[in-house]
């Protein structure tokens, strides 16, 4: 598979390196070169520095046709745009944005914008240790798209993993 990743953070390196280590084809995108300083002399993946926001940079990039984008920086509105460049523009097979604000999931999910939001992840699960329950917020929001009356397509692939615990996923219906 091809991976565009776009923020060389500690999460973008990580996974950089784990889909290179897999085998797979990762370009990685930062406006720091800096940043690339995260990835290990192994990395046989590109590093890139530019814009992941800027449709010429991620085409540039490689980036039409890829098979996932992560949109993994710091900052919300620049994930949402990068996902949204890539899905519309690029055609690129599925998009994840990463948010820190639970509350706009909701919003982006409209959009057609799949996020995994590390707030609520985190929160959730030093309330799950200290056995507190949970926030009751979805922490990955995959949106499904309208298929006919009755009939949804699965956000999750068959056999995929998990962690112990309660998963609470928020789907979107939107109509074709």
């Amino acid at each position: 598979m091809k991976f565009v990743i776009v923020g060389c953070g500690r999460v973008g390196a990580a996974l950089a390196e784990a889909f290179d280590n897999g085998g797979h084809q990762v370009v990685i995108l930062d406006t720091s070169t800096r940043a690339f300083d995260r990835l290990s002399a192994e990395f046989s993946g590109q590093a890139i520095r530019g814009d992941g926001t800027d449709e010429d940079v991620l085409r540039k990039a490689g980036a039409e046709g890829a098979d996932v984008l992560l949109a993994l920086t710091e900052g919300d509105n620049r994930n949402v745009m990068a996902a949204q460049v890539a899905m519309e523009k690029l055609s690129v097979g599925k998009t994840v944005a990463k948010i820190n604000d639970p509350v706009r999931a909701a919003a982006y999910a409209e959009l057609g914008i799949a996020t995994v939001c590390r707030t609520t992840m985190l929160t959730d699960a030093v309330l799950a240790f200290l056995d507190l329950g949970e926030t009751g917020m979805p922490s990955v929001i995959a949106p499904v798209p309208h298929v006919h009356e009755g009939e949804t397509r699965s956000a999750v692939p068959a056999g995929a993993a998990a962690a112990s615990g309660t998963a609470h996923v928020h789907a979107e219906t939107r109509r074709a």
